[in-house]
């Protein structure tokens, strides 16, 4: 009866926060248009498919990155498949519209009420879920048990903090945890973690960024952007608001240390590429604010840094989807979100494209990949921003030590690859083999 009233009150609660949703959905999309598109697919409607499809869930940016190789050996297992894929973020639906193939279907995931939810799978009535990550949703996993739609958690992981919250509304999200038909865990503490929210099936498979390829083109891309320069190249890799000025006050005090007389060409650059893309502008503003000339990646296009780029004390990395070419520009990484207490983000990307990482304390979303990273020699862990600036510096301008540090990122990257094989196995042995049409 708990559980029960729990869901209720949940859904009353959602319906009551859809205006405000919408509101904040078009706010956002005064910034990111394409948030203003196909508002009606939020609420369940929009067009109807053919039933059978694999239906796979990535919010965001990164765990659209992650599915592609899920998403590739399904592909090879089952050459039938079709794809119906949904996201809660523009930078997700963006990278996710390179994944479709023919006869797939991509759209909003509706906002978690019972009657969207309903809407949704009956218009699509997909023969299986899939959901990346920590997308746990209580009415999204409700209605697919009642729709008979088998739920696969994919590369799960869950933090400790994560849990604590999940175990004080267990009323609520313990049910939803259950009925997840398999939740396949990227470490066995994650897998634990996730047994103890309620959670029925969890078993280890791995991470499935270590099966993620970087695209040769981009990686050709950003060797081309450094090739003339005569200075080592420092990435900020996915900034995160909070880390800017500590970053700032840092690079310009290492600037002072290096070069007094301010000759930008006898110094270390500073690619600082940030998380989200509502912040280039405001990122660039805190650059010029504190007295460091830019250059932002959006000026120079595909005809590469030209003079004043190659001048300039800071690039702005701001496009979407180059991620691989910024790490293949630059020789050693700052791991963003690791500076400030946010969890860290992916490091797995800097070692698959051979870019050393210099990580703060804060890695808690991906605590057992930055450990194993520092364990192979590719990350070394500082105590804050002034610490790691020195020493990506150091690290950047010996040739010697870095070619030893790139070649143990990309053998830390290659040790674990195999995650998305086992996932595709485990999931379609979930459904039967004339389900996916």
């Amino acid at each position: 009866m708990r559980q029960r009233l729990a869901l209720l009150a949940y859904g009353v609660l959602m319906r009551l926060l859809v205006p405000v949703l919408l509101v904040r959905l078009w706010w956002r999309a005064r910034q990111e248009p394409l948030y203003g598109t196909a508002v009606s697919e939020r609420l369940g409607f929009g067009p109807i498919t053919t039933p059978g499809a694999i239906w796979l869930h990535a919010v965001s940016l990164g765990e659209t990155r992650a599915a592609e190789p899920l998403i590739r050996v399904l592909r090879l297992l089952r050459p039938e498949l079709r794809l119906l894929l949904t996201h809660g973020t523009a930078t997700g639906r963006a990278a996710g519209a390179a994944l479709l193939g023919p006869g797939d279907h991509q759209c909003w995931l509706p906002l978690d009420t019972p009657g969207a939810m309903r809407r949704f799978l009956r218009r699509h009535r997909p023969a299986l879920g899939i959901l990346m990550e920590t997308e746990v949703w209580p009415r999204l996993l409700h209605e697919a048990q009642r729709a008979a739609v088998p739920v696969v958690l994919a590369n799960a992981r869950l933090s400790e903090k994560s849990l604590r919250q999940s175990l004080r509304f267990d009323a609520l999200l313990r049910p939803a945890a259950a009925s997840l038909a398999l939740a396949l865990a990227q470490t066995e503490d994650d897998a634990l973690r996730l047994r103890l929210a309620g959670v029925l099936q969890a078993r280890v498979a791995g991470n499935l960024k270590f099966d993620q390829r970087p695209p040769p083109e981009l990686l050709a891309a950003g060797e081309s952007w450094s090739a003339g320069l005569s200075r080592p190249v420092v990435l900020a890799a996915s900034w995160r608001e909070g880390e800017d000025a500590p970053l700032l006050d840092a690079w310009r005090a290492m600037l002072a240390r290096q070069a007094p007389d301010g000759d930008a060409r006898r110094t270390p650059l500073l690619l600082l590429v940030p998380r989200h893309p509502q912040r280039f502008d405001e990122v660039a503003r805190q650059v010029v604010g504190a007295g460091l000339t830019l250059v932002r990646r959006s000026s120079w296009g595909a005809a590469g840094p030209g003079a004043l780029a190659r001048e300039a004390q800071v690039w702005l990395g701001d496009s979407m989807g180059e991620m691989p070419a910024y790490y293949a520009c630059a020789d050693v990484a700052l791991l963003g979100g690791s500076f400030a207490p946010l969890g860290g983000q992916n490091l797995i990307e800097a070692a698959a494209c051979g870019c050393p990482v210099f990580m703060g304390m804060h890695t808690f979303n991906f605590s057992q990949a930055a450990e194993r990273a520092e364990a192979a020699g590719a990350a070394r862990r500082c105590t804050d921003l002034d610490e790691a600036v020195t020493a990506a510096c150091a690290l950047a301008e010996s040739s010697t030590a870095r070619t030893v540090a790139s070649a143990a990122a990309q053998a830390y990257a290659r040790q674990d690859q195999g995650a998305a094989q086992c996932m595709a196995e485990a999931m379609l042995r979930l459904i039967s083999p004339t389900a996916v049409r």
